[in-house]
This record gives structure tokens, C-alpha cells and sequence, in this order.
């Protein structure tokens, strides 16, 4: 036998000489069969791999398609007053609303060329209604992107603030308005909700056994409250609706359900799982709230004289967070943002006797009484 180095030494010479010779008949089919074995191979790998994207992409695609699909059929079903079942209510719920909105929340937010602005915000003006004779700005090339659009300021004089000690902070359409003189208070007709789950230990004022009169400055008095649902093509800033003082914010960081009129009349306590920001203080007549409640695709909630607030932010979603800062509204005055549609509650003391001047299911704008004037209230 010849030693290794002795073999690796010939290689050189030996290897072209095997070159020039043509491979024998059996050799060949040797080698054609490795050919078709690799060939086989690779078609197998080729498979697998393309059978396990397949498995994950049940649920990194179809899953989450289904469920958007799922989700706008409940809606449609919905609107044409189709039951649904507690199984597609707990189905529904199971829905990551809060990553999706935090994804809308930044698309919203990127800048769109000026070349499709008028296109994309035209669209968005077609399908929601949106009422442009208001905006301060009606040239829709100035706005750089959805977010921007959506919080677009009213023009000035676009609306007046009625002489009435309470008026409407927002834009939107009356859920619910009234006297709610229980734990339990109605969030539509017929579905409630729990005071004490909404707003959170009473931190801010001399508690009691009972939790409904320890809001009460006035133990004569009695709390109401007015429920607004902003639509997406709704102005989206909301205002003061009295002069009060807050003294305390308490954060919820919940879930993110749409708020819609037919959703609030299908889960009980729908305000009390959503995330929201409440805001506790004093009126002239005793205990004041004033809470914006978060809802699907709301990017975030803005507060111009608490720029601590965080919303829609990753995390527990069952975290309370609470802050203690005294600041004075005056009726009328801006007071925060949606980048969405959503909800405004407010929640106030008042007598008994206490009016509103509307009904659930009425629109209202920004500065309309809610009550009558004061001279008809001192009546």
C-alpha cells in the first residue's frame, strides 16, 4: 500500500487523466440515479418547508383574516337587528383589538405623499359623511396624515356655546342621558353597568358604606349622567361642558371593544372592561366626572393639560393608574382628543329635578345644552 502522501502527491497527474476518460454505461446509470435521489430530495425539503409555511400561515394569515371578515359580518348582522349569541359575544371579545389598534394607530399616523391625500381623505369623506364646512382648513392636501385629518380643528365660530350650566362636549350622537340614581346605571335602555367598576375606588373625597353616596357632596342630590358616541366622521376634539375643577385622573388600561350603539346594547358593562381616562373633580353643584372612554382602532386619547397620560401602550391590560393634579376648565374650553371615534360619560351631581334637554338617540355638537339655561333651572 502506498502511503497517503505518496497518493496526495499524484493527484495532480492523476485527476486530468480521469477527465479525458468517459464514464462507463453502469457508471452512468450510478450517477443518473444519485441525480434523481437528490432530485427527490430536494422535491421532499421543497415540500415540507412549503407544508409547514402552509401550517403557519393558518395563523399568522387566515386566522386573523377570518376574524376581521368574522367581526364586519357581525356588524352587518347587527345592523339589521340579527341576535347574537353569547358564544360570538365572548368570540368577539377573544379579538386582539388593542394590537390592531396600536398597528391602525401608526399607520394612521405616516405621512402621505400630497399627490393622494385628496384621494385618500376624499374616500374617507364619502364613507363617513364628514362634514368639511367646519374644519378651520378645507384644503384636504394640508393635512399630512390620517391622524392629522381625523383631529382637524373647528373653524372659528363653527360652533356656539349655549348660556346653559352644562353643554355638550363633543360631537356625536346621545346614548343615553338622565337621572341615574343607582350602582347600577344604564349604559343603553335596558343594559347596565357598575358605578363603582367604572370609576374606581373613591380616592378623592370622605368615603362611606355605600359607595353611591360617597360622590355626594349634597346628600339632597342625586348624580346623572350623559353618554356621547362619536362616529369616525365626527369632529374628534372634545371640550369642557361646564366650569369645574379636576383633581384627580385615574387610567384604566382595558380592552378596546368597539363602542358602537348596537355593541353598548349587547355587553353589559362594556365601559367598565374598555380602557379610559377619568377625570374627577367639583361643580357648582357638588361631584363632577368627566371620562373618555377608548374604543377599536382609537390610536390613542390626548389630553392637552395632561400630557403624562399614556393610552393604547403594550402591558397588562387590567393595570389602574392614578394621578393627582388640581386644574380648572372653563365651559367650552378644549379639553382632549380621540384619534378615533369613541365615547365621552359624563357622571355629575345635581338635584333631583335636574332636566336634560335631550333624549337618547339625538345628535348634538359641541357646545349645545345639555340642560336648560339657568334662569329656567332656578325655576
Amino acid at each position: 500500500m502506498f502511503p497517503p502522501t505518496r497518493i496526495r502527491s499524484c493527484l495532480p497527474v492523476i485527476n486530468p487523466m480521469f477527465r479525458r476518460l468517459k464514464p462507463h454505461k453502469p457508471f452512468r446509470q450510478i450517477s443518473t440515479i444519485h441525480n434523481q435521489t437528490k432530485s427527490v430530495n430536494t422535491t421532499s425539503t421543497k415540500f415540507q418547508k412549503t407544508k409547514w409555511m402552509n401550517f403557519r400561515a393558518i395563523f399568522t394569515k387566515w386566522v386573523p383574516l377570518g376574524s376581521v371578515i368574522y367581526v364586519g359580518w357581525c356588524y352587518i348582522r347587527a345592523s339589521v337587528n340579527y341576535e347574537v349569541s353569547k358564544v360570538e359575544i365572548k368570540f368577539y371579545e377573544m379579538f386582539p383589538f388593542r394590537i390592531t389598534s396600536r398597528l391602525w394607530g401608526r399607520l394612521a399616523a405616516c405621512e402621505l405623499p400630497v399627490s393622494i391625500r385628496s384621494l385618500v381623505y376624499g374616500t374617507y369623506v364619502k364613507l363617513f359623511n364628514v362634514n368639511l364646512n367646519d374644519a378651520a382648513v378645507k384644503d384636504l392636501t394640508y393635512y399630512k396624515s390620517l391622524s392629522e385629518f381625523f383631529t382637524r380643528p373647528l373653524r372659528p365660530g363653527a360652533r356656539y356655546i349655549a348660556p346653559a350650566p352644562c353643554v355638550s362636549p363633543c360631537d356625536g350622537v346621545v346614548l343615553n342621558c338622565g337621572p341615574a340614581d343607582t350602582d347600577k346605571i344604564e349604559q343603553v335602555k335596558g343594559v347596565t353597568y357598575s358605578l363603582e367598576e367604572f370609576l374606581g375606588e373613591n380616592k378623592w373625597s370622605t368615603n362611606e358604606n355605600n359607595y353611591y353616596n360617597s360622590l355626594l357632596k349634597n346628600k339632597k342630590n342625586i348624580l346623572h349622567q350623559c353618554i356621547i358616541y362619536l362616529a369616525p366622521g365626527d369632529y374628534h376634539r372634545f371640550h369642557s361642558p361646564c366650569d369645574w375643577t379636576s383633581n384627580f385622573r385615574r387610567h384604566f388600561s382595558g380592552k378596546l371593544l368597539s363602542v358602537n350603539p348596537w355593541m353598548a346594547r349587547l355587553i353589559p358593562g362594556l365601559f367598565t372592561v374598555n380602557e379610559r381616562a377619568v377625570y374627577v373633580g367639583e361643580w357648582k353643584h357638588g361631584f363632577f366626572s368627566m371620562t373618555a372612554v377608548g374604543a377599536t382602532n382609537v390610536g390613542s386619547i390626548e389630553i392637552y393639560s395632561d400630557p403624562e397620560l399614556r393610552t393604547n401602550t403594550k402591558g397588562k391590560r387590567n393595570r389602574i393608574e392614578e394621578f393627582k393634579n388640581t386644574v380648572s376648565y372653563k365651559k367650552g374650553e378644549l379639553f382632549g382628543q380621540f384619534n378615533m371615534g369613541s365615547t365621552i360619560i359624563l357622571l355629575f351631581e345635581a338635584p333631583a329635578d335636574f332636566k336634560f334637554e335631550l333624549n337618547a338617540g339625538e345628535r348634538v355638537l359641541v357646545g349645545q345644552a345639555l340642560t336648560m339655561t339657568s334662569k329656567e333651572q332656578a325655576r
